[in-house]
C-alpha cells in the first residue's frame, strides 16, 4: 500500500494517500480496491476515508468536512482563520463551514450564512472565507474575550483592517451578532502574540487602565530594537507582561532581560498563570499611581467598564 496514490480529493496523481478522501472517488479511479479501502482506511466522516495510522491535524480535519459537503462548503470561522495563517487554533476546534448541508458529522458545524462570491477565496484547494470575512464571524460570535484572540491571531498573520471589516459588515445588516462586531474590532490588537496576552490586556482595559501599547521596542545600546515588551505604556516606561511556563534553556535569557529592562528605566509588572486577577489589577494599579501625572501623554484611568467583563473566554 505504501506506494498507492491518491490525490486530497480523490484523484490518483502521484500523491501518497496520507490526506483524507472520498471513498467511492478512490474506487472508481482503480486507486484502491475495496479489501484495500477497509483493510487499510477509515471512515472519517460519511463518505470520506482517512489512512488509519494518521494523527489528524486541523488542516486534514478540515479538508475532510469540506470534501463531505461535496466540495460545495466554504470554510468559515476559526478553521478559515487557521487557514489564512492565524496561530493558536487547537487541532480538535469543531470545524465550521457555510451549507447547506444538515446532519453535519461530530465536529463539524453548518451555517446558512449569506455569502456573497467576493467574500470566498481559495486556499490549498478549498473554498475559504475571506480574511475580512473570517474576521467578521469571528469579531461577532464567540465569548468577547474569546472573539478578540481569535481577531488578534489573524491580524498578526494577514493585517487586515477594522474599517475592512466594517465595510463588509454593511451588506449584513441583519446578521445575528452584529451588537458585539464593534466593540470586538475596536478591542483587537495585532500585537497580542497569544491568547494569555489578549486575556491580560483586556482585563487591564475593563479595570479603566487606558488601551496599553503592545510589543514595545526596548532600543539597545546600538539605538536598535534589543526586546520588545508585551504591553504597557511607554510614555510611563510601565510594562506588564504574561509569563508562560520557563525552560531552563530559556531561564538565563528571561533574567539578563529582566535586568536589562529594569536598567534602562523601566516598571516592569510580570504575570503568570496562576496570578488572581483582582492581584494583577492592583499591581498595576499601583505602579500606575505612582507614575501617571497630566501632560506625559498618556490618558489617565477611568472607572471600571460596565457589564460583563472584556476578557471571558472559553
Amino acid at each position: 500500500m505504501a506506494d498507492t496514490a491518491v490525490d486530497v480529493c480523490g484523484r490518483g496523481d502521484g500523491v501518497a494517500m496520507t490526506e483524507p478522501f472520498v471513498g467511492s472517488e478512490a474506487l472508481a479511479s482503480g486507486m484502491l480496491n475495496r479489501y484495500e479501502l477497509s483493510r487499510y482506511y477509515r471512515l472519517l466522516m460519511p463518505k470520506i476515508y482517512v489512512d488509519k495510522r494518521t494523527e489528524l491535524s486541523l488542516q486534514q480535519r478540515t479538508t475532510a468536512a469540506w470534501l463531505w459537503t461535496g466540495r460545495e462548503g466554504v470554510v468559515a470561522g476559526a478553521a478559515a482563520s487557521a487557514l489564512h495563517g492565524a496561530s493558536w487554533v487547537a487541532d480538535d476546534i469543531r470545524i465550521e463551514l457555510i451549507s447547506a448541508k444538515i446532519r453535519a458529522p461530530r465536529g463539524v458545524v453548518t451555517r446558512r450564512d449569506l455569502v456573497y462570491d467576493d467574500e470566498v477565496t481559495r486556499v490549498d484547494g478549498l473554498l475559504v472565507t475571506s480574511v475580512e470575512r473570517t474576521a467578521f464571524d469571528l469579531g461577532r460570535r464567540e465569548l468577547i474575550g474569546s472573539a478578540v484572540a481569535r481577531l488578534d491571531a489573524l491580524a498578526r498573520a494577514t493585517g487586515f483592517t477594522a474599517d475592512d471589516v466594517l465595510t463588509l459588515a454593511t451588506r449584513h445588516p441583519h446578521a445575528r451578532g452584529l451588537r458585539q462586531l464593534e466593540p470586538a474590532l475596536g478591542l483587537f490588537d495585532p500585537g497580542g502574540h497569544s491568547p494569555q496576552e489578549t486575556r491580560l490586556r483586556l482585563t487591564l482595559i475593563g479595570a479603566g487602565f487606558p488601551k496599553p501599547q503592545t510589543q514595545i521596542p526596548v532600543p539597545g545600546p546600538d539605538g536598535n530594537p534589543k526586546y520588545f515588551l508585551d504591553m504597557g505604556w511607554e510614555e510611563l516606561m510601565l510594562a506588564v507582561e504574561y509569563d508562560g511556563a520557563q525552560h531552563a534553556e530559556s531561564l538565563a535569557y528571561d533574567i539578563e532581560r529582566a535586568d536589562y529592562i529594569a536598567q534602562v528605566g523601566w516598571t516592569h509588572v510580570r504575570v503568570a498563570a496562576g496570578h488572581r486577577k483582582a492581584s494583577v489589577i492592583a499591581r498595576v494599579e499601583r505602579e500606575w499611581n505612582r507614575l501617571w501625572r497630566p501632560g506625559l501623554g498618556v490618558a489617565g484611568r477611568t472607572p471600571p467598564l460596565p457589564g460583563p467583563p472584556l476578557d471571558l473566554m472559553r
